[in-house]
C-alpha cells in the first residue's frame, strides 16, 4: 500500500473525502490494511495515565501496548497513527522525527496520521504541551521494538544471528557485510506480521540522534502558504446544506416567543426546530444567513450588574473555602524578619482565544453511522459527545480532524460539531456550521477573570523572607513559587475556570499556559517591587534569592543575550525581566518598551527568551512556538480584555477586541538551551506566561508606572502616572 500524503487514510483515499462506510472493526482495519509489517495491540490490556494534582481526571485509557502507533506497508513508507492533532503547534513535524530517528527510516518516508478515531489510538486530547512529554515515550518505544522486530525477521531472511546485523536507512545491513542489506519493504511484502518483542527494546541514546534534536522546516508549511491545507471549512460533500442558528442576545437570555414564517418562505430554506435549536439550512451559506435574519424572535434578559470593573469584587464575595498550595516555615516568623515589606493585589480581566479559524464542522449521517470532520483539540472526547446527542453507540461515529486553524485551549468543547452532526442526522444531508465571529466570542470559554493578593518582605540583605500568596479563580498552574523564600504560603481559592455556577457570567476554559499567565503576572510584578523596595538591581535581586539550577542558568542566558545593565528601577530606560516554569520548561524573559507618558501608548521594541526544554526535538519548530507565544501574548499584556454586561458580551469582533498587529511587532530574539540528557519537555505554551509580566516591568522601568492590572492599556498607565 502506497501512502503518500501526510494525511491519507490507510484506504489510500483522499483523507478528508472518506464516505462514512467506516468506522472499521479491528479486523477490518487488518484486511484493509494490506501487507505489512502491522505491529498489533491489545485494547484489552490498558494502563492508565498518571493522576497529577491540579490536572483533569480522565475516565479513558491508552493501550498498554506503545506499537498500536506505527505500521510499516510494503511499499517501506511508514504510517504514524497518533490521537493528537495539529493545530499550528508542529507535532507533525517533530512526531515524525522522534518516530524516523528510532526506527532507522528517512524522515520524508514517514505518514502522519492524525486525530482520526477509528484509524488512532485513543487520546485525551492536544493540550497541554504534553504532546512531546506524554505521547513522544511512547512512540518512540513503537519504534524501537519495531526495529527490534525487523531485526529478528532479517536474521531468519538471512539465517543469522541478530546481532550480526544493523538497522539503517530503511533496510537491515550485515555489520560486516553493507552488500548484504534487506529492505523494510522486502521484510513485509505480502505478509501480516504479528510479532512482539520478548524483551524490552533498547531506545536509541540522544546523542546518537541523527533526525531528532536537529532543525527542520515543517511538514505543512508548503501546504498552509499556498492555501493548499485542508481546514474543517474547506469540506465539501454532495447535496451539503449550511447552517445558520438562533443565538440569543445574553448568555442567560429565555426565548420568549418565536416567528419562524418569514425564513420559512424563503427560497430554498429548510427550517429545523428541536429543542432548543432553531436553525436555518441552505445550499448557499449567505442564503442561509439572509433566511435567519426573517425570524422574529423575543428573549428576557435578566439584569445584571456584572460587568469588566465589577467582576473582581464578586469573585471576591463568591470565593470558596481556600485550599493551601504548598507552605513552608511560619509566617509570623517571616514578617518578624523582614524590614520592609510590600502588600499588593494583582487583577486580570477575561480574555478570548480569537482563534483566526472559527468553530467548525462538517458532519454527514448515513446508515445509522455518523462522520464528523471538526476543528476540535479532543476528537475521541468528541465522538463519545456525538454517540450520546445522537443515540449512536460510539463505534458507529467516527472523527475525522483536519489541520485546525488555532486551537489555545478553545477547541476542546465541541458545541458546534454538535450542531452540525445533529442537524445532519434530522435532514438526512451533510451540514455544515461555521460560525461567525460575533458567535465565536459569545460562545468562547473565556480565560477566566482572577485577583492574586500577595504579601512579602525582605531583609536588610535583600533576601525575601516571607510570601503570603492567594489566587482567586485564575488556578494552581504557575501559583507555587520557585525563589529560595524560607516562610511562605500559597492558598488557592476555586479551581479556575472549573468554578462552580454563579461564579462566572459565562463559560471559561483553558487559555494557553492557562492559569500561568495570570500567577506569573502577579509572582514577577511583585518580585520587581520587592527589589525597587530594596533598592537591588531586579536581575540581581532574583540571582540573590534563587536556588534553582535551571532557573538561574536561563536567567543569566537571556541576561547575556539581552545585554542587561544592573541599574534600581525606574532607571528610564524601559527594560523589564520575567521568569516562570510551565509543562516542565525554563523560560526567562527580558524587554525594552518605549512608553509615550502623553498618550500612555506602550511599543515593545525587542524581547529576548531564554528557554531550557531538556532534549529540544526541533529547535527550529520551537523557535517558531517561542515567537509566536512571545506575539500572542503582546496581546493579553497590552490591549486584550472581554467587555461584558452580565451574560451579554460586548465585544464580538476584531474592530473593539484587540490582538496584535504587525506593527506592534518588537525584535524577537530566542535561545533554546539545549539539554539532550534531559528528557523533552513542553514548548507550545511556556513562553508566553510571561509576557503580561515582562512588559509591566519594563514599563515600571521606563516611567515608574506600575500598573497592578492586565492589560497595560494606556488609561492605566496614564492613571499610575497621575
Amino acid at each position: 500500500m502506497n501512502s503518500k500524503d501526510a494525511r491519507d487514510d490507510t484506504l489510500n483515499i483522499d483523507f478528508y473525502d472518506i464516505e462514512p462506510s467506516l468506522p472499521l472493526s479491528r479486523r477490518e482495519f487488518l484486511k484493509l490494511a494490506g501487507g505489512g509489517i502491522l505491529i498489533l495491540f491489545s485494547t484489552n490490556d490498558i494502563f492508565a495515565l498518571p493522576e497529577r494534582s491540579g490536572q483533569r481526571q480522565f475516565s479513558r485509557q491508552l493501550p498498554d501496548d506503545f506499537n498500536a502507533f506505527l505500521r510499516i506497508g510494503e511499499d517501506g513508507r511508514v504510517a504514524c497513527f497518533t490521537g493528537k492533532i495539529e493545530m499550528g503547534q508542529g507535532v507533525i513535524t517533530s512526531l515524525a522525527q522522534m518516530l524516523a530517528d528510532e526506527l532507522e527510516v528517512a524522515l520524508d518516508s514517514v505518514d502522519m496520521v492524525m486525530g482520526d478515531t477509528d484509524l488512532c489510538p485513543w487520546d485525551m486530547g492536544t493540550f497541554g504541551s504534553r504532546t512531546t512529554r506524554f505521547f513522544g515515550p511512547p512512540l518512540r518505544a513503537a519504534a524501537a521494538e519495531a526495529r527490534a522486530v525487523l531485526l529478528e525477521l532479517a536474521a531468519e531472511f538471512f539465517k543469522v544471528s541478530p546481532d550480526q546485523l544493523q538497522a539503517k536507512e530503511g533496510h537491515v545491513v550485515s555489520k560486516t557485510q553493507m552488500q548484504k542489506k534487506v529492505s523494510y519493504a522486502q521484510l513485509s511484502q505480502g505478509q501480516r506480521i504479528a510479532r512482539r518483542l520478548k524483551k524490552e527494546a533498547i531506545l536509541k541514546k540522544a546523542s546518537d540522534f541523527t533526525i531528532a534534536g536537529k532543525p527542520v522546516l515543517r511538514r505543512d508549511a508548503e501546504e498552509k502558504v499556498t492555501g493548499k491545507a485542508k481546514f474543517a471549512g474547506d469540506i465539501r460533500k454532495p447535496g451539503m446544506l449550511y447552517a445558520r442558528i438562533l443565538r440569543p442576545p445574553a448568555h442567560d437570555a429565555k426565548l420568549v416567543s418565536v416567528d419562524t414564517s418569514g425564513a420559512k418562505a424563503f427560497k430554498g430554506a429548510q427550517i429545523i426546530e428541536n429543542k432548543d435549536m432553531i436553525a436555518v439550512l441552505h445550499t448557499d451559506p449567505e442564503s442561509a444567513e439572509a433566511a435567519l435574519k426573517k425570524i422574529k424572535a423575543k428573549f428576557d434578559t435578566p439584569e445584571s450588574k456584572l460587568d469588566e470593573n465589577t467582576i473582581f469584587d464578586h469573585l471576591l464575595g463568591v470565593a470558596p473555602e481556600p485550599s493551601v498550595l504548598s507552605e513552608g516555615g511560619d509566617l509570623t516568623t517571616g514578617e518578624q524578619l523582614c524590614q520592609k515589606m510590600v502588600e499588593k493585589k494583582y487583577l486580570d480581566g477575561y480574555v478570548a482565544h480569537a482563534p483566526i479559524e472559527t468553530h467548525t464542522a462538517t458532519a454527514m449521517v448515513k446508515d445509522g453511522k455518523a462522520t464528523i470532520w471538526p476543528s476540535t483539540q479532543t476528537p475521541f472526547p468528541l465522538k463519545d459527545q456525538a454517540a450520546r446527542a445522537l443515540s449512536f453507540p460510539a463505534e458507529n461515529v467516527r472523527i475525522i480532524p483536519p489541520f485546525v486553524g488555532g486551537g489555545f485551549g478553545g477547541k476542546t468543547a465541541n458545541q458546534q460539531a454538535i450542531e452540525a452532526a445533529t442537524l445532519a442526522k434530522l435532514t438526512g444531508k451533510p451540514v455544515q456550521v461555521a460560525w461567525t465571529r460575533g458567535e465565536e466570542f459569545f460562545y468562547d470559554t473565556f480565560r477566566p477573570a482572577a485577583i492574586v493578593k500577595i504579601k512579602a518582605g525582605v531583609n536588610g540583605e535583600g533576601r525575601i523572607r516571607l510570601w503570603d500568596y492567594q489566587v482567586y479563580f485564575a488556578g494552581q498552574r504557575g501559583a507555587q513559587h520557585y525563589y529560595d523564600i524560607p516562610h511562605h504560603r500559597t492558598t488557592a481559592y476555586g479551581q479556575g475556570w472549573t468554578a462552580g455556577p454563579g461564579t462566572h457570567p459565562f463559560a471559561t476554559g483553558a487559555w494557553r499556559a492557562p492559569s500561568n499567565n495570570t500567577n506569573v503576572f502577579a509572582r514577577e510584578s511583585h518580585i520587581d517591587i520587592l527589589a525597587a523596595a530594596a533598592g537591588i538591581d531586579p536581575l540581581e535581586f532574583r540571582l540573590k534569592n534563587l536556588k534553582d539550577k535551571k532557573m538561574l542558568r536561563v536567567l543569566k542566558t537571556a541576561a547575556d543575550k539581552f545585554g542587561w545593565k544592573p541599574g534600581k528601577a525606574p532607571s528610564g530606560r524601559g527594560c523589564g525581566i520575567a521568569c516562570g516554569i510551565d509543562a516542565g520548561t525554563y523560560v526567562a524573559h527580558m524587554a525594552e518598551v518605549e512608553v509615550n507618558k502623553s498618550s500612555g501608548q506602550v511599543q515593545v521594541k525587542r524581547v529576548v527568551c531564554a528557554q531550557d526544554m531538556g532534549l529540544s526535538i526541533n529547535p527550529a519548530g520551537a523557535t517558531i512556538q517561542i515567537e509566536g507565544c512571545i506575539t500572542m501574548g503582546l496581546g493579553y499584556a497590552l490591549t486584550e480584555d472581554v467587555r461584558f454586561k452580565g451574560g451579554e458580551i460586548l465585544d464580538l469582533n476584531f474592530d473593539t477586541y484587540e490582538i496584535p498587529r504587525f506593527s506592534w511587532m518588537p525584535k524577537i530574539e530566542t535561545i533554546i538551551i539545549d539539554d539532550k540528557e534531559a528528557a523533552p519537555q513542553g514548548g507550545g505554551e511556556p513562553p508566553i506566561i510571561c509576557m503580561g509580566a515582562v512588559i509591566a516591568n519594563a514599563v515600571f522601568d521606563a516611567v515608574g508606572a506600575r500598573v497592578l492590572q492586565l492589560p497595560l492599556t494606556p488609561s492605566r498607565i496614564k492613571s499610575e502616572l497621575a
